[in-house]
């Protein structure tokens, strides 16, 4: 399956079914009165956050979501029925912005979640409702107001317990193949990882999932590379496992400039927990390892484990200092509804749901 992280999507809310103008008409009724019955609502626009996905790839395909427009009312007092909402079904993890793809209108954490997007447009009064003492006999309807429409941007943003960065060709995709089950492209020419790989690590029967992404390159917050656009897919994590290869030239180098790169993209990345691994180091013999490993600790300013993902050396201490942090680490916070004028258009208990609602 092809990984998409962001989808435009034009959405739409049904009309609200129009009122119906109907008069009894039965034999021996001289004076039956207005019996128009009242239009059904136009359906909603939602989205729900759902279990088994992990891209926004069916988004390439379906790019408008409309609810239907509720059934006109009838005669003899029939309401009509509401019109059918449209659900988008989304990863758990996905945000959902504005058209200009900054204001965001929720963020879709929890499995199950659900946010309305667009309000169907109500129903209008069929001339029964108009009936009063003073008019018996009213000859006219309300038709029903007009959905709500707009452009979202979809923006997913993986959640997993661990994030692995560094330089391209550091083996983060070899360490992936490693510890879990996934299967990413392994090659060795820089950027073989071309989109965020999903993984769950096992040890000592505990488990926890290990995101990888693109390699970072010096620039990449500037948009050189690839693996800018997709740091937002470790913001959610507890912990970072920064891999540093052993063929680098200077290692303490190499950690600096994707340390550099982490402190410019913000958004707290820089805050996580972080443990620093030399990697590919059946490369290398133990004189230059135990040189790079000083130099990468005197970088890094703490101990580091050496690993190899081709031998098995280090794997299980660095997979077991990786599920410590993550036992001891609050799970991150779940961003809040923004505030503002979106709130105030829906009904009040409508912004979120879960599923036992």
């Amino acid at each position: 399956m092809k990984f998409l992280d962001e989808a435009k999507v034009y959405i739409r809310s049904g009309d609200g079914g129009a009122g119906a103008v109907s008069f009894r008409r039965e034999k021996f009724v001289e004076f039956g009165g207005p019996d128009g019955g009242d239009g059904g609502r136009g359906g909603d626009v939602w989205v729900e956050a759902v279990n088994g996905l992990n891209t926004l790839i069916d988004f390439r395909y379906q790019q408008h979501f409309k609810g239907q427009t509720g059934i006109h009312g009838m005669g003899r007092n029939r309401t009509g029925a509401n019109g059918a909402g449209a659900t988008l079904k989304v990863p758990v993890g996905t945000q959902i912005f504005e058209e200009d793809n900054e204001t965001l209108i929720c963020d879709l954490t929890i499995e199950g979640q659900k946010f309305r997007l667009a309000k169907g447009g109500n129903g209008g009064f069929g001339n029964a409702y108009f009936k009063s003492s003073t008019n018996q006999a009213p000859d006219w309807a309300n038709p029903g107001l007009p959905g709500e429409e707009k452009t979202i941007w979809l923006r997913l943003k993986l959640i997993a317990d661990a994030g692995l960065v560094g330089l391209p060709n550091a083996g983060k995709s070899t360490f992936l193949a490693t510890c879990t089950r996934a299967r990413p492209k392994i090659a060795n020419y820089p950027f073989t990882t071309l989109h965020p790989n999903l993984g769950v690590a096992t040890v000592d029967g505990r488990e926890f999932v290990l995101a990888d992404i693109p390699g970072l390159i010096e620039g990449a917050h500037e948009g050189i590379g690839l693996g800018d656009r997709f740091l937002g897919h470790v913001e959610r994590t507890r912990v970072l496992l920064h891999l540093v290869s052993a063929q680098e030239e200077a290692v303490g180098k190499a950690y600096k400039t994707v340390k550099h790169e982490l402190e410019t993209y913000g958004a707290g990345l820089t805050d996580k927990a972080e443990i620093v691994a030399l990697s590919q180091i059946d490369v290398v013999d133990e004189d230059e390892l135990k040189k790079k490993k000083k130099e990468l600790e005197k970088a890094c300013g703490k101990p580091i484990f050496v690993i190899s993902a081709a031998t098995g050396r280090g794997m299980t201490d660095v997979l077991r200092a990786l599920r410590d942090v993550i036992a001891e680490t609050s799970p991150p916070q779940e961003t809040p509804p923004p505030s503002g004028g979106k709130e105030d258009s829906l009904d009040e208990g409508d912004e979120f749901y879960d599923e036992e609602d």
